[in-house]
């Protein structure tokens, strides 16, 4: 089962690597949708919307300047491959430490069921 988790995770870091670095720069399906009614003009180095979308009224996440936003490196649009293959390791990392806390509870649970340890759950006759 390990040897099928380790191959599953390379094809997976492969895969992130390859077609991120092929991904378009263009919105995808709900930004485009968001964007319509609205025109993209780069302003100062930034992009600003003109007229009148739904994605004017967005507001940027918390973590937009964070290293990894937008699927780049430090806005390093070459690294897209990178940020991929990183994104999955995170990803895979947090699946293993759910799965290793599950684990850990279960067992956990196990130790304390009386059952387990040989207790018996009928009663014991009294002696007279």
């Amino acid at each position: 089962m390990n040897g099928f988790l380790f191959g599953f995770a390379s094809v997976a870091v492969l895969v992130a690597g390859l077609l991120s670095s092929a991904a378009s720069s263009q919105p995808d399906g709900l930004d485009a949708t968001t964007q319509r009614g609205c025109t993209v003009v780069e302003v100062d180095g930034a992009e600003q919307l003109r007229g009148e979308c739904i994605a004017q009224n967005a507001a940027d996440h918390r973590w937009a300047d964070s290293p990894l936003a937008d699927y780049t490196i430090d806005g390093n649009d070459r690294l897209t491959g990178v940020a991929g293959v990183l994104g999955v390791a995170a990803a895979f990392a947090a699946l293993f430490a759910v799965v290793r806390i599950i684990r850990a509870g279960r067992s956990g649970h196990r130790r304390a069921d009386p059952v387990s340890e040989g207790a018996s759950t009928s009663p014991e006759p009294e002696s007279q």
